[in-house]
């Protein structure tokens, strides 16, 4: 789990330089280690033995799905999801409405916009959307 961790605070910090930094590195990894670890299918992608991206399922929902920046655009994101959407009849997302590359993403890969908020409800108070994707 740290280099899950890890990776997560990389790929935020890399991609989603908008929002706020609100846990530190030892909390994010207890945050995957007590959380979500123990409530989720995870799936790693590996290149040389380096964590390159993840995949985290909780029932339905894709809790996580987070790249390397150095390895966008070269499936590895495609992998993941197709892992999660295998034995699967729907799945469903939030992404913040400011990740324009995300949203390409599930939107070229079927997902649609079910919901947008105003991000009151999230810890980062930024706008976001739900998306569903069905078989």
């Amino acid at each position: 789990m740290p280099a899950v961790a890890r990776l997560h605070r990389a790929v935020r910090e890399a991609c989603l330089p908008y929002l706020p930094d609100l846990h530190t590195p030892e909390e994010d990894l207890a945050f995957f280690r007590d959380l979500v670890l123990p409530r989720s299918i995870v799936w790693l992608a590996e290149a040389d033995g380096i964590l390159i991206g993840y995949a985290a399922l909780c029932g339905d929902w894709l809790d996580h799905l987070y790249v390397d920046p150095a390895w966008h655009s070269r499936g590895v994101g495609t992998a993941l999801l197709r892992a999660a959407r295998e034995g699967s009849s729907r799945l469903q997302l939030w992404t913040f409405q400011k990740n324009a590359q995300a949203r390409r993403f599930y939107e070229r890969h079927g997902f649609i916009p079910a919901e947008f908020t105003d991000g009151s409800g999230n810890d980062e108070r930024e706008p976001d959307i739900r998306y569903l994707w069905e078989a």
